[in-house]
């Protein structure tokens, strides 16, 4: 979308706007009011045909079996071992099913379904190219798309779908018109560094920044959102069952306080010490309109929560 002041986004999140000029005001939009976030670099997957959602639930963490049309979820895919593998939000419209996942993961992710078509009535395609994600978020959210309830999908008149989220909803509109339906909307637009601020300080996990190779679902505490704990028989079910029982997860995800010494903050992946050892990662830092500069990490279990944290100069307290 091309929209005056719009600062471009580097890394992960290129393609889309970091911020419109004021990024603290767009954060306390998002948490106070309402504002619309061009999240159109998220990659799209849809899978038509009558097998879909047997098929879909035999590989993800969700119960998906049964999902009505209409409705929406999210799940992960897990390796062998039980690490995850992609995180997947999911809108099915009673004919075809609808995935979008982090940028640039939408290629592996459709390489592994259709490893796994065999002879089921499916037919993965990645969709980038023609759909986008928006999402509109805050608490006044539901004055622009009332009457959804939670996780409900429903049509819009571009012929895309709304699917509500924890903070609002997402909407996933046909690409040539994206723009055309976020400035409809008739609420304040906020860039991708704003949507990051709401979500470090929500403690809500991101693939690829939260997690890396070794992470299982209960570290970055998805268990409630994105694993239906009662449902078996996919790849790496055993070891979600065997941690769930057992309550031992080896790390886990904390929301740290940084002291702010440092003008630059740490980067993803910086190591987390304490006492002079290597007891975690920093996941996403950045700063926050009314927190300050904080951050998300995964630190060793044992870790305790009035622990001293050192990243590199700064000093880091767990919330």
């Amino acid at each position: 979308m091309t929209i005056p002041g719009a600062v471009a986004a580097e890394g992960v999140d290129e393609g889309v706007a970091a911020h419109y000029g004021d990024p603290l005001r767009e954060q306390r939009l998002l948490t106070e009011e309402v504002a619309v976030v061009d999240r159109g670099n998220r990659g799209v997957l849809a899978v038509p045909g009558p097998d879909r959602l047997t098929w879909l639930h035999s590989l993800l963490t969700q119960h998906v079996e049964r999902l009505p049309a209409w409705r929406g979820t999210e799940a992960l895919l897990l390796s062998p071992h039980g690490h995850i593998e992609n995180h997947v939000l999911i809108a099915d419209d009673g004919e075809t099913t609808w995935l979008d996942t982090e940028p640039g993961r939408a290629g592996e992710l459709l390489a592994f379904l259709e490893k796994m078509r065999f002879m089921l009535r499916v037919d993965p395609a990645e969709v980038t190219d023609r759909w986008s994600v928006l999402s509109v978020l805050g608490p006044r959210s539901g004055e622009v798309l009332p009457a959804l309830a939670e996780w409900q999908v429903a049509a819009l008149p571009s012929g895309g779908w709304v699917r509500r989220n924890p903070w609002g909803a997402d909407l996933l509109v046909p690409r040539d018109q994206a723009q055309q339906v976020a400035q409809g909307l008739g609420v304040p637009f906020a860039g991708v560094a704003a949507y990051e601020a709401v979500r470090v300080a929500a403690r809500r996990p991101r693939l690829g920044f939260e997690t890396d190779h070794r992470t299982i679902v209960q570290e970055p505490e998805w268990v409630a959102s994105a694993v239906h704990l009662e449902k078996g028989c996919y790849r790496g079910q055993e070891t979600v069952a065997r941690v769930h029982n057992l309550g031992r997860p080896p790390r886990r995800m904390v929301l740290l306080h940084l002291d702010g010494v440092s003008d630059d903050l740490p980067a993803h992946g910086d190591p987390v010490e304490a006492d002079g050892r290597a007891v975690g990662f920093v996941g996403t830092a950045i700063r926050h309109y009314e927190l300050g500069p904080i951050a998300l990490a995964l630190v060793k279990r044992n870790v305790l929560d009035d622990a001293v944290l050192q990243i590199g100069e700064t000093r880091a307290a767990i919330d």
